[in-house]
């Protein structure tokens, strides 16, 4: 029997203890040939060399874990146990150890990656915050980069589910128009997700991932009395959400949830423009911890060179 002591310096302990020490106490079940006292930002262990080693990784495991999130969980400290050299396969947030940003290989091996300057941003944030706002003109490869992040998420079993939503907003056309049921109706709304998704998934396999309910995409109405756990929830166009809508949206995170908003202010298709509650919410929420906001601008465009001049020419006009 050896006695160590491990110093928590890069967190804060309570981050790490939990509430009462619950988080703390739940992993030192896990290791019953050991005692362990926590005091302040030091522990104090007695036991075995290679239990107390073991011990000690896990607790390194748990501060990388909070360094990517706001808040842990007890499911954090189970994951723990379920990590093994396979880290493709149990999937631990980690941030990309490159300058190549690449997020994940979509089908036929193609390589997305993060290509301008605020979808790099996008992609660090996603590892130190739990809710992000992406807003800014179009082409700029808001939604796109968020979606790849959420494959990536999913694929490595960082969430149990994808979740798309985006208003059903008309914008010059009435949704009792268009034929078929309401399901037809909605799905030219929600197209432009099955269309991200399809660059990333097989077919096959997205529809099996989509019929088992492990990949949604539903408009924004569907989310109401809805609880969120271990998800990725990605809110599309959400310009023409109202403040009210929007709040409705934001109060579906559960735990281990990860939150991305996207939006464009300049493409209000509501009736009244000044019922948009994107940016009077980003009004709201900036400066909570845990929350990020990223602005997309023109230099970020990665469509054609035209969509650029075609967003200058209409910020002009306006």
């Amino acid at each position: 029997m050896i006695e160590k002591k491990i110093v928590l310096d890069e967190v804060d302990p309570v981050d790490i203890y939990g509430v009462n020490n619950k988080l703390f106490n739940l992993l030192v079940k896990r290791f019953p040939k050991i005692k362990a006292v926590a005091r302040g930002s030091e522990i104090y262990l007695t036991g075995a060399p290679d239990d107390l080693e073991l011990f000690e990784e896990k607790i390194k495991a748990l501060v990388q874990k909070r360094m990517t999130k706001s808040v842990l969980t007890e499911y954090d400290v189970e994951q723990i146990f379920e990590v093994t050299d396979h880290s493709a396969e149990v999937g631990q947030v980690e941030m990309p150890d490159n300058d190549d940003y690449i997020i994940v290989y979509g089908n036929e091996g193609r390589v997305i990656k993060a290509r301008t300057t605020n979808q790099k941003r996008l992609v660090k944030e996603y590892y130190k915050n739990d809710l992000i706002f992406a807003v800014g003109p179009a082409g700029t490869g808001k939604t796109y980069t968020a979606i790849a992040l959420a494959v990536r998420a999913l694929k490595n079993r960082e969430v149990r589910r994808l979740i798309l939503t985006r208003p059903a907003v008309e914008a010059g056309e009435r949704l009792g128009f268009l034929p078929g049921d309401m399901k037809e109706k909605l799905d030219p709304y929600l197209q432009p997700l099955y269309d991200a998704l399809g660059d990333m998934i097989p077919a096959k396999r997205l529809q099996s991932l989509m019929e088992e309910g492990t990949i949604q995409i539903a408009p924004l109405a569907y989310m109401r009395g809805r609880t969120l756990d271990r998800a990725f929830v990605i809110l599309d166009e959400a310009q023409n959400t109202s403040l009210g809508q929007l709040k409705m949206f934001l109060t579906r995170m559960g735990c281990d949830a990860k939150f991305i908003v996207t939006g464009d202010a300049t493409q209000i298709d509501l009736p009244n423009v000044r019922d948009s509650g994107l940016l009077r919410g980003i009004d709201i929420v900036k400066g909570i911890r845990g929350i990020s906001i990223i602005e997309f601008g023109k230099e970020d465009i990665v469509r054609h060179p035209l969509v650029t001049k075609i967003v200058d020419a209409f910020e002009k006009e306006q």
